[in-house]
């Protein structure tokens, strides 16, 4: 029987171990922190995720979409937020069942890890960490001295990827390797349950208070809470302008909060306690290539392209990474002899299929950060979601950039991108040339995107 190590027990290796017991191999999963199922998530590190149609046909291969599903919440538009207090919401899609679905990133791992649990094949250990590995022996070591030898390794490892040090650093000729910090990073903060259990904001909404050069966000939860994440330079970006580095005591903290999201705030009784106790996060993007160590390992994940949060599409695009890896393996030319899997060919055509493809994401997912910082305020951009809303309401083929990326697991990110930003340019073109939506000819606006 062959014998995979997975390095990282996080979403896509916990996945990753399911789909490849279900094809009956052996598969040791190594984590580095203990088992979270004994233990208790800290707080102030997870962005909610939003699963939505990619991730969820990875979920639903097995058998875990209606399961997960049970206990998320739909979100199904931006509600945007004004200084003044006043609401706006942008639906995600004109279409009837299109939306995402606010889920805990600690339950749907925990959920993921006890399916893996229910099949004889696969082992986690937890608290050894890779600290080195072998790119030529495929010899993974870890932190408790342990080396291990197996059939192949993949690295599910995270934005810190051991394996992807070990290929950069002499293990595979020629391998590019870039990593782009963002000037902004993230803080988690809270906003409880009503006294009444209920939730404080509109709960099928992904709400968003936009203010120029920063912004906050909020999901909901399934127990009524909401996860609020404030995006932010960590360094004034121009003289008198916002940063965390300026938000450094109680008085400073509750000044900009009053003044940038009062709406908010008034319903963050432990603001100021959740902004001092929670660690602020970086983002980056991380691209990297060639994934694949001569078949000994292949990088998977955030640990081969790690992506900013702004498209809600790092799960997802790591689940769609498992579900193209998967299908590789039942392909012609997988089986190399007898039994054996042809490791270096299967790793080898899945970089092909998934770098142009994780590259356009990550692109996408920069350029979401200043539409969802900026642009959802700006009139003519509120116009184009409204002519894409009734777009998709009155032809089922046409379809924003958003839905392409977000609802059609059938169409890759590359496509998604260049088709997509083809249509905005021209319907903000159009939408700002008018005053209203309703002064253009939808059925002429669809005979032109139909032809882009």
């Amino acid at each position: 029987m062959s014998r995979i190590v997975i390095i990282g027990a996080g979403l896509a290796g916990s996945l990753l171990s399911i789909y490849l017991a279900k094809r009956g191999l052996a598969v040791d999963v190594y984590e580095a922190r203990g088992d979270m199922r004994l233990q208790e998530v800290a707080a102030g590190r997870s962005i909610n995720l939003a699963l939505s149609d990619r991730g969820i046909a990875a979920l639903r291969e097995i058998g875990m979409d209606k399961y997960m599903l049970a206990e998320a919440v739909p979100m199904r538009g931006r509600m945007i937020h004004t200084v003044s207090g006043e609401t706006k919401l942008l639906p995600y899609s004109g279409r009837q069942g299109e939306y995402i679905n606010s889920v805990s990133r600690a339950g749907l791992n925990i959920a993921l890890m006890n399916e893996a649990d229910k099949y004889d094949g696969v082992t986690f250990h937890f608290n050894q960490r890779c600290v080195y590995f072998d790119c030529a022996s495929g010899e993974a070591k870890f932190s408790n001295g342990v080396r291990v030898k197996s059939d192949t390794v993949i690295a599910t490892d995270g934005a810190g990827s051991a394996v992807r040090n070990a290929m950069l650093h002499g293990g595979v000729e020629r391998f590019d390797f870039s990593q782009i910090w963002l000037e902004h990073g993230y803080k988690e903060l809270h906003i409880p349950t009503g006294v009444d259990g209920s939730f404080q904001l509109e709960k099928n909404a992904l709400h968003i208070w936009p203010r120029d050069k920063f912004m906050m966000i909020a999901l909901p939860n399934f127990d009524g809470s909401f996860t609020c994440t404030l995006f932010l330079a960590h360094k004034p970006q121009d003289e008198g302008g916002a940063a965390f580095s300026r938000l450094t005591d109680e008085r400073s903290v509750a000044e900009f909060f009053h003044r940038e999201f009062p709406d908010a705030t008034k319903l963050m009784p432990t603001l100021v306690e959740d902004f001092f106790a929670n660690p602020t996060g970086n983002l980056g993007t991380v691209k990297c290539f060639p994934w694949n160590a001569s078949g000994n390992a292949l990088l998977l994940g955030d640990s081969a392209h790690a992506i900013v949060p702004f498209y809600g599409q790092g799960m997802n695009c790591a689940f769609e990474d498992v579900r193209v890896l998967a299908s590789l393996l039942s392909e012609p030319g997988a089986i190399a002899t007898g039994s054996s899997i042809n490791w270096e060919s299967v790793y080898e055509k899945y970089g092909e299929l998934r770098k142009v493809n994780t590259d356009a994401i990550a692109d996408m997912a920069e350029e979401n950060f200043y539409e969802m910082r900026d642009a959802v305020a700006d009139p003519v951009f509120v116009k184009k979601r409204e002519l894409e809303t009734k777009l998709e309401q009155t032809y089922p083929d046409y379809f924003s950039k958003y839905s392409m990326v977000t609802f059609r697991e059938d169409m890759p990110y590359s496509v998604a991108k260049e088709k997509g930003n083809a249509q905005d340019a021209l319907l903000m073109r159009l939408c700002s040339q008018v005053d209203n939506v309703s002064d253009l000819d939808l059925s002429e606006v669809f005979s032109i995107v139909k032809d882009l």
